[in-house]
């Protein structure tokens, strides 16, 4: 097993929830392609990234299944544990493009672009109680982010989120990809409420960009 660590990603109150992120610390011991999907499909977390240049941002991302040019999770929980190692940076850089991140008490901000994370459909339910009696995954293909307000005026949403990829993940527990997709289509800032008890926070930007921040937390050193 290549060394790696585990950090959970948008944390809500007293350590609830939070999406799991598999980090592989040198990303030049899986140099390419195919072994670090396989390697990710093993650790079998939604999202494990390759760090390839700590000192510049290099990262790479992998779900189970497939490659990414952005996620959000990973980049939050990237840019936290970094800033632990002692090696903080201003920018990541995954294929999509550059990712500027800074923190913030302790909240660890990235900022990025709708655009960047394709395919992540929204679906608007009437009631919280809807979006929670949903089976997991719900009929259909394609990735879901079902969402309804808990409080339309103070940007409150609760969400859920289904891959439906074919892979190991039926449900995922925090996305951040999504919520700045579903931030974008809005238009407005959000606090968002995943899974069991994630917790993501967005800020719109009328340029385009969507800031993305939530807490982290360690889970273990692992190899």
């Amino acid at each position: 097993m290549i060394d790696h660590e585990v950090v959970r990603v948008f944390t809500g109150p007293h350590g609830t929830g939070g999406n799991p992120l598999g980090i592989v610390r040198d990303g030049g011991a899986v140099p390419d392609g195919p072994a670090r999907q396989r390697l990710a499909a093993e650790l079998g977390f939604s999202e494990t990234v390759f760090v390839d240049d700590a000192s510049h941002g290099g990262v790479d991302i992998y779900t189970p299944s497939a490659r990414l040019p952005f996620a959000g999770h990973p980049l939050v929980g990237l840019a936290w544990w970094l800033r632990r190692q002692g090696r903080p940076v201003s920018v990541l850089r995954p294929p999509a493009g550059e990712v500027p991140t800074w923190q913030a008490g302790e909240t660890t901000w990235v900022r990025g672009r709708a655009e960047w994370a394709t395919g992540r459909r929204t679906e608007r339910y009437a009631t919280v109680a809807e979006v929670e009696a949903l089976p997991a995954p719900p009929p259909g293909e394609g990735w879901l982010y079902a969402w309804a307000w808990e409080d339309e005026a103070a940007g409150r949403v609760r969400a859920r989120g289904f891959p439906r990829r074919g892979d190991a993940i039926v449900e995922d527990e925090a996305t951040g990809a999504a919520a700045i997709v579903l931030t974008a289509r809005l238009g407005r800032s959000l606090a968002i409420r995943q899974g069991v008890g994630s917790r993501i926070l967005t800020r719109f930007h009328a340029d385009g960009t969507v800031d993305l921040g939530g807490r982290v937390e360690a889970v273990t050193a692992a190899r």
